[in-house]
């Protein structure tokens, strides 16, 4: 047995480095019980080492005592599998133990969640005390306890606290931006007993003999960009998504305007293109007879991969918002990136042929007024509207009339630039913009002047918001909720009578700009433009 006795110091050596050195502490936690198991192995090759074999004959008494190499070595090797036994059943022990504290911390928060509902259903004792020795015990209470709790939980009656969704919408109160201008219910009711009936274009005329044949829908609330001038900085409230209007109503609400004299539908948002059936809605619109421009309004953000398939359904004109043409002055306006993709969007627009594309930049006094010049120069060689947009007071967007631009004073910026170039062009019936074109150039620019000229007098537009409320003016408070008397059963006559109402009590004219800035009103991204 010498060759074994040579070895021992090699297989020694290469069982501590299988075991990890356990004179190094981060070696004990990566060990294995593999390791363990050869540290036996050579153990045994040690205590055979040390005993060598003798004849039969020879009496048990009469054995040779151990080698001191032999014997030092299994010793060794005894200290060598006691440590690692100890490293490894340490942390098996502290897992365990801290597992146990973590399901008696869970239980605990489970029952106080659950409330006395919890401890009834549950049957459980309290967790049982004790050290580390009990903690087999423990273990053997929890699985019990886990099986106590496996009940048939289809005979226990369940208590289901009615949601806020499911709880018809409270009426406003007075004051309320979104209290209705008429009673709904009360014209429905009316209709019923009398049948009173109003159709064609009586249905859209107010009573300042205007007719209203331009519908603007906001098809969503929700927009991948957080505009200064749209959106509140902490936000603002959205409507639960069954209350937005589905395709099937927008459809047969374009349809009843339409058939009443509406030849113009906008789509807007929040950012229309963030609703994914867009384009079907396109689809259904585009086909109702009567109706000659299906629009768009967008951030361009992610229009240039759906604008082909837009086209495809039937979008026959486009605005693109961006109010800055620098990407760092982008990002801080609109708080997010996405610079280039809006530019893509523009140049997609303009391959696919629209003619022209409207570029919509809000111009604030500081933020980007030095840029108008910079924007003129985008109509030079391609078939561009630029429309530069007095900044409108709206809730949470902190106007200020400071920051507003007058288009006179646009005008004079752009005139001093381009001397003798400006000349004014005719404005179609219903234009609310003022339109010029520059000498030599491909384009246009527009002012739309909602502060300093307003064009109350020809406004022939609506609103129908994505949480179907009709909104009669830009800067009213007063809505009416189509949705309500749609779901509610009401029928394509009855719904002429509900909008014929709201037409009629539109006003003369809104209010100026100071009183508007102090007016209650829903945030711009809430109503859409």
């Amino acid at each position: 047995m010498r060759a074994p006795q040579r070895l021992l110091p090699g297989l020694q050596c290469w069982a501590a480095r299988r075991a990890g050195s356990l004179h190094t502490p981060e070696g004990g936690p990566s060990t294995s019980t593999a390791a363990l198991g050869v540290l036996e192995a050579v153990r045994g090759v040690a205590t055979a080492s040390a005993s060598p074999a003798a004849p039969q004959q020879q009496p048990a008494a009469a054995a040779s005592p151990p080698a001191p190499a032999a014997s030092a070595a299994r010793f060794d090797l005894d200290q060598h599998a006691r440590r690692l036994r100890e490293q490894l059943e340490g942390p098996r022990l502290l897992v365990q133990q801290q597992q146990l504290l973590q399901q008696q911390q869970r239980q605990q928060q489970q029952q106080e969640q659950e409330g006395p509902w919890g401890t009834l259903l549950a049957g459980r004792a309290a967790p049982a005390q004790g050290g580390p020795g009990s903690l087999e015990q423990q273990q053997r209470q929890q699985q019990q306890q886990s099986r106590r709790r496996r009940l048939d939980v289809s005979a226990i009656p369940m208590l289901r606290v009615p949601s806020k969704r499911d709880a018809p919408a409270p009426p406003p109160p007075a004051g309320d931006p979104r209290a209705p201008s008429v009673d709904w219910r009360e014209i429905v009711e009316r209709a019923r007993r009398t049948q009173e009936r109003v159709g064609g274009a009586q249905m859209l005329t107010d009573t300042f003999s205007r007719k209203h044949t331009y519908l603007r829908i906001s098809l969503t609330e929700r927009c991948n960009l957080r505009c200064t001038y749209c959106m509140p900085a902490d936000g603002v409230q959205l409507t639960a998504g069954e209350r937005l209007l589905t395709a099937g109503e927008v459809q047969r609400l374009a349809s009843l305007f339409v058939s009443a004299g509406v030849d113009k539908i906008r789509l807007t948002g929040g950012e229309p293109t963030v609703r994914p059936d867009l384009a079907d809605i396109c689809s259904r619109l585009s086909a109702l007879p009567g109706l000659r421009t299906l629009a768009l309004t967008s951030n361009g953000i992610a229009l240039k991969r759906q604008l082909p398939q837009l086209k495809a359904a039937g979008l026959s004109a486009l605005n693109i918002s961006l109010d800055t043409l620098r990407p760092d002055r982008f990002e801080a306006l609109t708080r997010r990136g996405g610079h280039a993709r809006v530019l893509a969007a523009v140049e997609e627009a303009l391959r696919l042929g629209y003619d022209p594309v409207k570029v919509n930049v809000v111009v604030m006094r500081g933020v980007n007024d030095d840029e108008v010049n910079d924007f003129v120069e985008l109509t030079r060689d391609a078939p561009i509207n630029v429309r530069f947009i007095e900044y409108m007071p709206f809730d949470g967007n902190v106007w200020s009339d400071s920051k507003m631009v007058p288009y006179r004073e646009l005008l004079a910026s752009i005139g001093a630039a381009h001397p003798g170039a400006l000349a004014r062009e005719d404005d179609p019936a219903g234009e609310v913009a003022k339109n010029f074109r520059l000498r030599g150039h491909r384009g246009t620019v527009s002012f739309v002047t909602s502060m300093t000229h307003a064009f109350c007098g020809d406004c022939n537009r609506l609103r129908l918001l994505a949480d179907g409320s009709l909104k009669v003016c830009l800067f009213g408070a007063n809505e009416v909720s189509l949705r309500d008397a749609m779901r509610a059963g009401a029928s394509d006559e009855e719904l002429a009578l509900v909008i014929s109402a709201a037409v009629d009590r539109k006003r003369a004219a809104h209010a100026g700009m100071f009183e508007l800035a102090a007016t209650a009103n829903r945030p711009m991204i809430t109503i859409g433009g």
